[in-house]
């Protein structure tokens, strides 16, 4: 684990929310096949999910725009549009938990830590795809890009899921792999923390986006948790 500023105790930390793709799930691969999908109904070339991979957390207009740079904005909407309608039919069916991800729930039920999702993902593929995964019951909130007038990195969701998680702004530690992530933590005076397991690559500079950790893999979190106890 790498500290970005001054470190608070994990006793500090009452509750987690986490983004979700990307951070808790790695959905690169639906996404990349619903992107195929479109991009094989314009006749344009596939692309592959080493390629794309990095781009996944940057919303399905960045993806359009990934795998066709050259394209005019018109055509990036209708691949958009198009990855959206196929992502419905392959939402959830390549996608899986990132390594240790369940050994942190099971870590932060045992300690009884609340945690919940705040996604810009729609709720009509955000609901159904953590049910596939089996977490709906383990959430004690999940707020979608709709859930609210406005999406990430606005503060308003993640000021909801506070309430829902029925903590102080201050004792919830945001989990994110994007730069959005961490701006709508501090924003909301959460403690963020940048999950580097997810979809960064090694051109983006993490260390000058805001926050106050930086973890390698979601275990790197329970070994904190458990080094700041026993300390």
């Amino acid at each position: 684990m790498t500290v970005l500023t001054h470190m608070p105790m994990a006793t500090d930390i009452k509750g987690v929310l986490f983004d979700l793709d990307g951070t808790l799930v790695d959905t690169a691969p639906d996404l990349i096949a619903a992107l195929n999908m479109s991009l094989e109904s314009f006749d344009h070339p596939k692309v592959s999910l080493e390629t794309m991979r990095h781009v996944a957390s940057n919303g399905s207009l960045a993806l359009a725009k990934a795998a066709l740079p050259d394209a005019s904005e018109s055509q990036h909407r209708a691949v958009q549009q198009g990855l959206l309608d196929s992502y419905a039919q392959v939402n959830g069916n390549h996608c899986r938990l990132f390594d240790g991800v369940i050994a942190l729930l099971d870590y932060l039920d045992l300690n009884g830590v609340p945690y919940g999702i705040v996604t810009n993902k729609a709720a009509k593929y955000t609901r159904p795809l953590i049910q596939a995964l089996s977490l709906t019951q383990r959430m004690k909130t999940v707020i979608s890009g709709d859930s609210t007038l406005f999406s990430k990195p606005h503060t308003a969701p993640m000021l909801l899921a506070a309430q829902q998680l029925e903590c102080q702004v201050h004792e919830i530690l945001y989990l994110g792999d994007a730069e959005r992530d961490l701006v709508a933590a501090a924003d909301s005076a959460m403690l963020g923390g940048v999950a580097l397991w997810g979809y960064i690559d090694d051109l983006t500079h993490t260390q000058s986006w805001p926050g106050q950790f930086s973890f390698e893999s979601p275990s790197a979190i329970v070994d904190f948790f458990i080094e700041s106890i026993s300390n």
